[in-house]
């Protein structure tokens, strides 16, 4: 059965949310960021539901220290700030999702399910969408059995958006991922990239990446 590490201060909450659970998942409960991460070290989790606001350590600095560990385990976030400054401090620190209080618990589960295939996806280190394949082992794609030649960064830029597809990813998400947070290279680059990405997919329609003028990119998987 899949572990869930639930990290919660109130307990109210957290009963709440382990019943709406428990059929489907193994819930681990944690009061606080430091119990999670003593948690951690008794037992392994597929995915953490983390609460912002919690004593001793909080929900930001749980997932820094758990990201700082190099644990890319997958977080949903729940808090009731729902401001684009809160919400853009959990992306930068390497959340997966950022769903708002109160929760709403089908909504919840969708999310849950959604990161889990993806985790998969990511253990595979293969995307499969219709008749496009981009395989991280070795680096390669095709669509309809032809290889399709993309060079490094695009081969990147490719992968990061097709993992979390309908995800908008900020210009400066794609630049500190993609390029690394010491880079030179402006934003111009990854219209760039994109529009050569874009003529080398040729006549597959299995996805669009899209553009979203000012803010950045993401991926759209058409039905």
């Amino acid at each position: 059965m899949i572990n869930i590490l639930l990290v919660e201060d109130e307990k109210a909450v957290r009963l709440l949310t382990k019943v709406k659970l428990k059929d489907k998942y193994r819930i681990i409960e944690a009061t606080d960021g430091e119990d999670a991460l003593a948690k951690l070290d008794e037992t392994k989790a597929d995915l953490m539901i983390v609460d912002v606001m919690m004593p001793k350590m909080d929900g930001y600095e749980f997932v820094k220290a758990v990201r700082d560990s190099g644990d890319e385990t997958p977080v949903i976030m729940l808090t009731a700030m729902d401001s684009f400054k809160h919400k853009k401090k959990g992306y930068d620190l390497g959340i997966d999702e950022y769903l708002t209080k109160p929760i709403d618990y089908e909504e919840l589960t969708w999310h849950i399910e959604a990161i889990l295939r993806r985790a998969q996806i990511n253990s595979d280190n293969r995307i499969t969408i219709g008749d496009f394949v981009i395989d991280e082992n070795g680096m390669k794609a095709s669509f309809a059995g032809k290889p399709i030649e993309f060079t490094d960064i695009e081969f990147k830029l490719v992968f990061k958006l097709l993992l979390y597809p309908g995800v908008l990813f900020t210009k400066q998400q794609i630049m500190d991922d993609i390029w690394g947070y010491d880079t030179e290279t402006d934003y111009n680059s990854i219209k760039t990239y994109i529009n050569r990405i874009r003529k080398k997919m040729g006549d597959c329609t299995a996805f669009e990446l899209v553009s979203v003028r000012g803010v950045g990119y993401k991926a759209v998987i058409n039905e």
